[in-house]
């Protein structure tokens, strides 16, 4: 009930935002149904995104499973795989870094102590 009643927050406040850039009013009847088609396509999803999941042999959903959902969005799944692959630069920058400083640590604790 809190995840549904989140869902109809989020939807009045973009519904809001619309209605003051189109200068457009939108009934509280037309927000409950926008929010109840968004509340069950979001459960539609998760049970597609297990699904994939589950059909691939794992428990977890990935990247891919998300991508398959989008499959029929040109412009999400495009959306999609640009942030993936910015998430996946920036795991790798880190993974770097994280390296570069344990060597860096390991390459001082060897070093002799103030010199005798």
């Amino acid at each position: 009930q809190r995840l549904k009643a989140a869902v109809h927050y989020t939807v009045g406040c973009l519904c809001n935002e619309v209605a003051s850039d189109k200068e457009i009013q939108f009934s509280k009847q037309t927000v409950a149904a926008i929010s109840e088609l968004t509340f069950r396509q979001c459960e539609m999803f998760a049970k597609d995104l297990e699904m994939f999941a589950r059909h691939a042999k794992r428990n977890t959903i990935s990247t891919d499973d998300v991508k398959l959902l989008a499959r029929r969005s040109n412009s999400l799944l495009k959306y999609i795989t640009e942030k993936n692959e910015e998430i996946a630069q920036l795991n790798l920058e880190r993974k770097a870094k994280k390296k570069k400083q344990a060597e860096d640590a390991n390459q001082s604790s060897r070093e002799p102590a103030g010199g005798e």
